[in-house]
């Protein structure tokens, strides 16, 4: 059993604990036996002399009867016969008691038989004597046995002083011997201590030091099973550890390295291809350009990049690198599900096989005719919608390791995320197209389609009127018809210079400058343009749609309002506003149309589209003030 050393420490001051109760208890129990042999010796001269006394009052009452000395000769006998008895049985509480050895034992019972047999019958027959005589015969013979029974008690006496001193040596030699046992016993802790504490903890740190100096090989020596023994089995644990971890550093910190690097190399290509891709407009081309990239940096033998159709079901080869006409004759279209690219394309899972090992997924034989013995299949995806997928051959053995399969994934993801925005442009394109396209057709009906709408009524009443030789009233009708053909002449130019707008800069005071000088070169009227607050941050697209409801409102003025003068301002202090106000006719917009007077639709269409808001305000001979009101950043740059 392996004791700890906590209990090996109690138990050996336990056993010193009990080493010293024996050695202390037994000089306590021989100091007791000195001093109840001390008491016995005491009261044994008492009885000697209390011998002497009773032989004196016994001899004054013989000589001298009228002294009366029987009740102190009584009392004197029982004294001495009780310390007597006192001496045979001892007194625990003094302490009295003779030693227990059997030549004492012997004596004290020649003492008390003689008492018994001898001495206390002559007293009493001394007392009890009818004449003088026969008490001096008695007191005589009383006389001659008193020296015996004190020689007797001499003896006694003896005996228990030779035990005495008996004890006495023996006290001494405890005392010593306890002495002894507290030099040994400080000794053999200040021993034992060391060997199980002192040396374990000297050696543990001589360890320590050691390591601290590099050196790695020290061991400490392993005995026993307590907690010193267990942390010397583990510093051995912990140096061998760091020994291991100090010879292979150089390789690790070269493996680290080359990691860090293949990492780097990977960021590097990725920061390349996320670079590259959104320089990129066409998809084609990009998807060219990765897949070189990625067999250049994987060391492949030829790739292709498959994009699927819109419904998904099919995939098409957009870029091909070292492979055969005959593969991309047979996988130019490739359906989703079939083949390891196909399941790929269905599944979303990257794919590295080799073409050698026999494997359950269906393989078709266009790969292993060019001698490619290995694939990697990645899928193309945007988000959770997956566009397509790249594939890289190989014409050795070679399965991609995780490491590479997630930057291959990564740069896919990006692919994807470049081609999806490159169809998002697209869309975006196709929608700019057709508002501008419904613009232009609601342009061509409020203006254009109006006035001709008028020149063809024109044209059936001067038919009517040549028909019917009204000659007056054609010349009044052909002027109309030359008035309108001027007004739809000036919308048609009107429209040309709207629809041909292009912004040099994004500076919106300097288009609205130049939009004002053409209509006051085009139509005559005055205008004036007054800049409220600092300068505005907007996107060319912003300051297009505020331009184009700018040239709105003037053809609005142009075609009906008949003012003389046009104020415009722009403030850009707090919610920005741009503010149109004539001094023309005016109109009363609950009788008017609505949103289907000459250009107030198209103006309220592109406000919204810029995130604003258009409010007309006009009456009759009040003229009109139209604003168009939206949130915006000021520059920070200056002010106006």
């Amino acid at each position: 059993m392996k004791l700890k050393i906590s209990q090996k420490i109690t138990g050996l001051l336990v056993f010193y604990f009990l080493v010293a109760v024996v050695a202390i208890g037994s000089t306590l129990f021989v100091s007791w036996q000195l001093e109840g042999s001390a008491a016995a010796i005491n009261d044994a001269g008492k009885e000697r002399m209390r011998s002497y006394r009773i032989a004196f009052l016994l001899a004054q009452q013989v000589r001298q009867p009228e002294l009366n000395l029987r009740a102190d000769i009584e009392q004197e006998t029982l004294r001495f016969e009780r310390t007597l008895i006192e001496l045979k049985h001892g007194n625990p509480q003094r302490p009295l008691f003779l030693p227990d050895e059997p030549e004492v034992a012997r004596q004290m019972a020649e003492l008390q038989a003689a008492w018994l047999g001898v001495m206390k019958p002559r007293i009493q027959g001394i007392q009890d004597a009818a004449s003088v005589a026969e008490q001096v015969r008695l007191l005589s013979e009383y006389q001659i046995s008193l020296e015996g029974f004190v020689a007797g008690i001499n003896d006694l006496v003896v005996l228990v002083e030779k035990s005495n001193a008996h004890a006495t040596g023996m006290l001494r030699s405890f005392q010593i011997g306890l002495v002894v046992v507290a030099l040994l016993g400080t000794i053999l802790l200040d021993y034992i201590f060391s060997l199980l504490l002192v040396r374990p903890v000297k050696r543990l740190n001589d360890g320590l030091q050691s390591m601290g100096k590099a050196d790695f090989s020290v061991r400490l020596p392993v005995s026993g099973g307590d907690e010193l023994s267990e942390l010397a089995q583990g510093f051995n644990q912990m140096a061998e550890k760091l020994q291991d971890t100090y010879a292979t550093l150089e390789q690790r910190i070269a493996e680290k390295t080359h990691r860090v690097e293949v990492k780097n190399r990977e960021l590097g290509t990725l920061y390349e291809i996320a670079a590259f891709l959104n320089s990129s407009t066409a998809a084609e081309p990009l998807c060219d350009s990765v897949l070189e990239r990625m067999i250049a940096l994987f060391g492949a033998s030829g790739g292709v990049i498959r994009l699927t159709d819109p419904k998904g079901e099919q995939l098409k080869v957009v870029a091909a690198r070292g492979v055969s006409e005959h593969f991309l004759a047979e996988e130019t279209y490739l359906a989703v599900g079939s083949c390891v690219c196909g399941e790929v394309a269905r599944d979303g899972i990257a794919v590295s096989s080799d073409f050698t090992v026999p494997t359950p997924r269906p393989l078709l034989h266009a790969c292993s005719r060019d001698n490619f013995r290995s694939i990697a299949a990645i899928p193309i995806r945007s988000k959770q919608s997956m566009l397509g997928l790249l594939n890289l051959f190989f014409e050795t053995t070679r399965i991609l390791p995780p490491g590479e399969v997630r930057l291959l994934e990564s740069v896919g993801l990006h692919l994807g995320t470049a081609i999806e925005n490159q169809r998002l442009i697209a869309r975006e394109k196709e929608m700019a197209i057709s508002e501008e396209r419904n613009l232009l057709a609601q342009e061509l009906h409020d203006s254009i389609a109006q006035s001709l709408a008028f020149l063809n009524i024109q044209v059936q009443l001067l038919h009517q009127d040549l028909s019917d030789q009204k000659v007056a009233n054609a010349i009044e009708v052909v002027e109309q018809i030359r008035e309108g053909v001027q007004e739809s002449y000036d919308d048609v130019r009107e429209l040309l210079v709207h629809f041909r707008t292009r912004l040099d800069h994004a500076d919106l005071d300097v288009a609205i400058g130049s939009a004002l000088e053409k209509f006051e070169g085009q139509v005559g009227i005055g205008t004036h343009y007054n800049r409220v607050g600092p300068n505005l941050d907007l996107p060319p697209e912003s300051v297009l749609q505020v331009l184009h409801i700018l040239q709105e409102s003037l053809s609005n003025i142009r075609k009906h309002s008949k003012a003389t003068k046009v104020e415009v301002e722009l403030v850009s202090e707090g919610e920005c506003r741009l503010i149109v106000k004539d001094n023309g006719r005016g109109f009363d917009p609950e009788s008017s149309a609505g949103d289907t007077h000459v250009g107030i639709r198209i103006m309220r269409e592109r406000a919204h589209r810029m995130g604003g808001k258009l409010t007309l305000e006009s009456a009759p001979g009040q003229g009109t003030r139209v604003c168009l009101s939206w949130a915006a950043t000021p520059m920070t740059t200056g002010a106006a």
